[in-house]
């Protein structure tokens, strides 16, 4: 350990939720912050004949491209067997389509189609309003800052290497 560097204990408890409050705990921040996202989302994507699982995987797919329908369940934050019925409907819809691996013809790629594009280009204004309505009065520094630290987070607690 270099000088000057704090080693925190992890290993033994610390505050209580109660000492702690609700507002000074990260998780039950996320879950309000992402709760009133996506409900706002909800009614709007509704209009548009489209649900948050629909424009989440059309928008991780608009992103990257080519993704198995296991990883694509992992970005899409999703149960596999939610992802396996959304995409046969967005098949059938002509959204996306599914490619055997130029290396592995068994292993499935999942692709959007001209159609699912154009879908997911009129779903994300809306997104990004809702995206600019969580940012509104912070300055470019701080949401630099802050998304960095998520990208942190992420890293320490993610189960899967994407």
């Amino acid at each position: 350990m270099a000088d000057g560097e704090l080693q925190e204990d992890w290993s033994r408890p610390g505050e209580t939720l109660g000492e702690m409050g609700l507002f000074s705990f990260v998780p039950y921040l996320m879950n309000r912050i992402m709760g009133r996202y996506n409900a706002d989302l909800q009614g709007e994507l509704r209009a548009l004949g489209m649900t948050t699982v629909k424009m989440r995987t059309l928008a991780v797919l608009a992103v990257v491209p080519g993704l198995t329908i296991n990883e694509l369940s992992v970005y899409a934050v999703t149960e596999q067997s939610t992802m396996s019925r959304t995409l046969e409907a967005l098949e059938q819809a002509g959204l996306v389509r599914r490619e055997g691996r130029a290396s592995d013809g068994r292993v499935r790629e999942i692709y959007l189609t001209e159609a699912g594009r154009a879908e997911f280009d009129r779903a994300w204004p809306a997104m990004y309003a809702g995206y600019q309505r969580m940012f509104a009065g912070i300055p470019e520094e701080e949401r630099q800052a802050f998304t960095g630290t998520l990208q942190k987070i992420l890293r320490n607690i993610r189960q899967h290497d994407i």
